[in-house]
């Protein structure tokens, strides 16, 4: 069992940036690949990003690609979502996730490959 919880989230100016991180718990949590997934109001959740259970391998939306960075810091238990650039059509709930899925796998980009989901931040962007 993994529980998750999103921080950071708040009101920002175009152009800026946002810091999200996602606590972790549970002793298996190493074990997951981590991602991040945002629901816009009115439209269906889309994936993100996606992080390897190492750090070392990532995956981005072509949407948020050369604008977000996605990290973790296994010793912590956190990963995050450095946040760039922001665009008003950032504006979304920000939901980190963990898949037992390899990042090789097509459905670690969806919201049907996740395993554990956290509540969301939001995330406004201002014009």
């Amino acid at each position: 069992q993994v529980q998750l919880v999103e921080s950071g989230g708040g009101l920002v100016q175009a152009g800026g940036s946002l810091r999200l991180s996602c606590a972790a718990s549970g002793r298996t949590y190493r074990n997951y690949a981590m991602a991040w997934f945002r629901q816009a109001p009115g439209k269906e959740r889309e994936f993100a990003a996606v992080i390897s259970w190492s750090g070392g391998g990532t995956y981005y939306a072509d949407s948020v690609k050369g604008r977000f960075t996605i990290s973790r810091d296994n010793a912590k238990n956190t990963v995050y979502l450095q946040m760039n650039s922001l665009k008003p059509e950032d504006t979304a709930v920000y939901y980190c996730a963990a898949t037992y899925l390899s990042l090789s796998s097509m459905v670690a980009r969806t919201s049907n490959g996740m395993d554990y989901w956290g509540k969301g931040t939001l995330v406004t962007v201002s014009s």
